[in-house]
Formats: structure tokens, C-alpha cells, sequence
């Protein structure tokens, strides 16, 4: 079972090397409307696990001078990994000076072992999309007896012991926490977080629901909302540099149903045998394409017919 993906040229994070947490199905706390895997029912622990072992043999056939970022993720929430304070240091103990990032909805920093856990990485991004219980229910989808109270005060007090870079971000969804009300409390929220900076995103991938994004105009519009002393930023595609490197086909595949690709980030990451073999599993429809606004995204079929039997 692959644990590796990538790497893939994050807008955000630079060449990222991805540890997939929960190969074999998806397992969060949250369901939320937007995520680009097919809707599934919360849980709050693992039950299906990778060993340690096993992960930093796949991470050492992958791992190279060139990655920047280490990023732990997941189908699902990475931190319901079990072995999360093990493998963040046998990593560490391997990694040289690549950064060690964690992509995480924030749920779980009121567990104080999965806070203190975080405290180790180099790098972590928290995802904070409503302040509002409604709208984070709407929105997110939680399993039972998360509060987003208890939440915010976790992911503030987290702020100001974390000594490695702290990332947030917030994803609007439109008609929901899109509205002038929301965005206040956002910002209300994120003056007591110390981050160094704050992603405003909307849905540009497949959603596992039928929402919408908003446009550009609409985000730098909410930016304006937001006090001075926020470093918003707003999530592009823009300027990113080339990789250009060799895919089998097994690693296209995986790589897609991961995290699908317009034929922009395709161009950026694959070398030409590689298009090659994405042209022939298009061929065969093994791979197809998911209009998303006015995007093409190319995702794996096996990937999209999950999706339409929910």
C-alpha cells in the first residue's frame, strides 16, 4: 500500500513530498462539503493504520535534496494517526533539513497529546473555516462533540507556543461563510492567533457536495474585511516553477486521486514519458476530466464514480 505521493509543486509550501496517513480509505472528523474526497461518515480514531516502519521505508526510496517540505496528510484528518509523536521523529531523525509540515483541520489540538505532538514539526497549517457554530457545522461536518469554541481557544493558545512557522487557513464556500458577519468573527478570531500567514482559498478542486467557490473579485473583497495587521493572503496558482519529473503509471494514478491536476500543474510537474502515460490512461479511460468552474481538473475514474455512488 503507497504511502507516498508527489512531489507535487504546492502553491504555498514549494516541492512537497506527501505522506498519505490513511492509504487505504478515508478516516476524519470532518466530512466537509467542499473536500475533494468522496463523503464519508466521521470517526474519531483510526481504525485502519500504517506502521512507523513501514512509512519511513516508503519515505526514504522518495526522499531527496530537493523536497522542501515533508507534508503529512491524509485521506482524511493526519492527525488521527495514532503513531503521530513516533513517526514525527523517526522523520526527524532522517530528514536532514527538510521541513516537516502537517495539513490539519484543528479539531484535534483540544487532545493535549496531539498538541504537544504538533509542537515538534517544522511547519504546520490549521484550517479555520467559521467561528459560528452553525456555520462550522454546515460547513464542516464534524463528528459528534467537537466545539468550535474549545477549538479557537486551542488553536490560539497553540499560536503562541509554536516555535516553527504557523500557517491558517480559511476556504469560503459560497453562501455560507462568505458573509460580512462571519468574516468579522473570522478576523475577531485571528487577531489573538500569531500566524505567519493567514490563506483566504475557495473550492478549485471537485467537491464531494454540490457547493460553489467564489470568484477572485469576492476573496479580495473579504481580504479587505480583515485588519491590516493580518497577513491575509490570497491563494493563487501563479508563478510556480517547473519539476518536470518521471511518473510511472501507478504513481500518476495515485497521484491524482490524491490531489486532482489541471493540465497547468500537470505541465508544471510531469516530464514528457510521463505526459505520455497520462495521454494513454486518458485513452483508456482510466483517468478523466472534472470541469470545476471554468477548470479542467484530470482525476482518476475509479475516483470519480466513489464520488457519484454517495
Amino acid at each position: 500500500m503507497q504511502t507516498i505521493f508527489g512531489p507535487i509543486n504546492s502553491r504555498r509550501f514549494g516541492s512537497s513530498l506527501g505522506i498519505d496517513l490513511s492509504p487505504a480509505l478515508k478516516q476524519c472528523n470532518f466530512d466537509c462539503l467542499y473536500c475533494e474526497l468522496a463523503p464519508t461518515a466521521t470517526v474519531d480514531a483510526q481504525s485502519h493504520t500504517v506502521l512507523v516502519s513501514q512509512i519511513i521505508n516508503d519515505l526514504k526510496q522518495h526522499l531527496d535534496a530537493k523536497i522542501d517540505v515533508i507534508t503529512l496528510t491524509a485521506n482524511g484528518e493526519p492527525t488521527l494517526y495514532p503513531n503521530l509523536d513516533e513517526l514525527i521523529d523517526a522523520i526527524d531523525a532522517i530528514k536532514n533539513k527538510t521541513q516537516t509540515l502537517i495539513l490539519t483541520n484543528s479539531a484535534t489540538l483540544v487532545d493535549d497529546k496531539i498538541f504537544t505532538t504538533l509542537l515538534k514539526l517544522d511547519q504546520v497549517k490549521l484550517s479555520l473555516d467559521a467561528i459560528s457554530d452553525d456555520v462550522f457545522k454546515k460547513i464542516d461536518r464534524p463528528h459528534a462533540n467537537i466545539d468550535i469554541k474549545n477549538v479557537i481557544t486551542n488553536v490560539q493558545e497553540f499560536s503562541k507556543m509554536f516555535k516553527g512557522k504557523l500557517f491558517i487557513e480559511i476556504l469560503f464556500v459560497h453562501g455560507l461563510n462568505d458573509t460580512k458577519e462571519e468574516i468579522l468573527k473570522l478576523n475577531d478570531a485571528l487577531l489573538s492567533i500569531d500566524a505567519c500567514r493567514v490563506d483566504l482559498g475557495t473550492i478549485d478542486r471537485p467537491p464531494a457536495y454540490p457547493v460553489m467557490g467564489i470568484s477572485y473579485k469576492e476573496l479580495h473583497e473579504a481580504s479587505l474585511l480583515f485588519d491590516s495587521s493580518i497577513p491575509i493572503h490570497i491563494a493563487s496558482r501563479v508563478h510556480a516553477e517547473p519539476n518536470n519529473s518521471e511518473y510511472s503509471d501507478e504513481e500518476i494514478l495515485n497521484t491524482l486521486d490524491k490531489r486532482p491536476l489541471t493540465m497547468d500543474d500537470i505541465n508544471l510537474l510531469f516530464d514528457d514519458k510521463s505526459k505520455q502515460r497520462l495521454n494513454i490512461l486518458i485513452k483508456n479511460s482510466k483517468i478523466v476530466k472534472k470541469v470545476v468552474g471554468n477548470l479542467d481538473f484530470f482525476i482518476p475514474d475509479a475516483n470519480l464514480k466513489r464520488k457519484l455512488k454517495k
